[in-house]
């Protein structure tokens, strides 16, 4: 996402979605999502400018990669911050700039613009493997987040356009990798990925947006596809509700998706079917609901508790809307997060 004049660079939720880490010109700050509360703030003496940053879970370790106008560190490193003992315990030094980094508490992966690097974590940091992959200039790629999950697995472009790759994380160790599989899903490049939490499920968008297709990790065919509009958009981010019975998608038209996965008998259905590129009969489900934010900027979304979505902008903005099964979506908070004070001065 582009940065802002508020000096936003970087929004991501942690694995949870009960927290975002937000990337500033000034530093970093990490927030709790409901309530909104800031939890931790780290100025730009300390951290410099942060491009990325991921938080393991809701433990005292995040990892963050240096970028914008005044970093502290250079953009070919990963550092992770443990805010319990207050420095930093860990650096892993690439021959490229790096392009996203994910935490889980047995590994670290680290995408560059051609290879996936993944590490056993937090020690000893080994590198397991590296991957060679297509060009993947928005470091696209996600793991199952948590351990206990049916399948752990890392998802990443594969090298034929519009193709993505699964590897078993369950089954590496130093040296070796199982082989990873390959899905085409889409004509064009890839331009979001997402996993569900329990590892079973993939959901992709690729470069035109308009579609979103959603796919089985184990059998590798695709469950549903569903239409994000007909005009094409960028697509900022996808993301399963925690029990996989939703999905929601951002996109730079300033329109927040939900579509219904479980029950997809929910969404909106178009008035003709077509013969999809995978030779599938594909009939094209609309989003179940779905509510706008400023349009001109950009925002990461996802599930809060009781039926709600929230998303985050680039703005500086904060929006939370609850969903119902008929379609119905009505705002339930509005707030600036850049403006809530650490929780410490309540």
């Amino acid at each position: 996402m582009a940065n802002d004049d508020r000096g936003v660079i970087n929004l991501r939720f942690n694995q949870d979605q009960g927290c975002f880490t937000c990337c500033m010109e000034s530093g970093l700050r990490i927030y709790n999502v409901d309530p909104l509360v800031e939890k931790a703030h780290f100025d730009l003496e300390m951290m410099g400018s942060v491009r990325h940053c991921e938080m393991l879970h809701r433990t005292n370790l995040f990892a963050i990669v240096a970028g914008g106008k005044s970093p502290k560190f250079a953009d070919n490193s990963v550092l992770v911050y443990d805010d319990i003992l207050k420095k930093f315990i860990l650096e892993l030094i690439f021959t490229s700039p790096v392009k996203a980094v994910r935490l889980r508490r047995d590994r670290i992966v680290v995408a560059t613009v051609n290879q996936m690097n993944v590490f056993s974590f937090p020690s000893p940091a080994q590198r397991l493997f590296t991957l060679e992959t297509r060009h993947n200039a928005l470091g696209l790629c996600e793991v199952t987040p948590i351990m206990t999950a049916e399948r752990q697995l890392l998802a990443f472009p594969g090298h034929k356009i519009g193709s993505f790759q699964l590897v078993d994380l369950a089954s590496t160790e130093a040296g070796i990798s199982s082989a990873p599989v390959t899905v085409n899903a889409h004509q064009g490049d890839l331009a979001c990925i997402a996993l569900n939490q329990q590892g079973t499920m993939v959901a992709t968008a690729s470069v035109k947006g308009t579609l979103i297709r959603v796919w089985d990790t184990a059998r590798r065919n695709l469950l549903v596809e569903f239409r994000r509009g007909s005009d094409p958009a960028t697509l900022y981010c996808i993301n399963f509700s925690m029990d996989s019975d939703f999905i929601c998608c951002s996109s730079d038209k300033g329109t927040i998706h939900i579509f219904a996965l479980k029950d997809t008998h929910l969404n909106r259905r178009s008035t003709f079917s077509k013969m999809g590129f995978l030779g599938n009969y594909v009939e094209s489900q609309w989003a179940l609901a779905n509510f706008t934010v400023p349009p001109e900027c950009a925002c990461i979304c996802a599930f809060g508790p009781q039926s709600s979505v929230i998303a985050i902008c680039l703005d500086g903005t904060f929006h939370k809307y609850v969903f119902n099964s008929d379609g119905s979506c009505n705002r339930e908070a509005f707030d600036v997060y850049l403006d809530v004070c650490d929780d410490d001065d309540y």
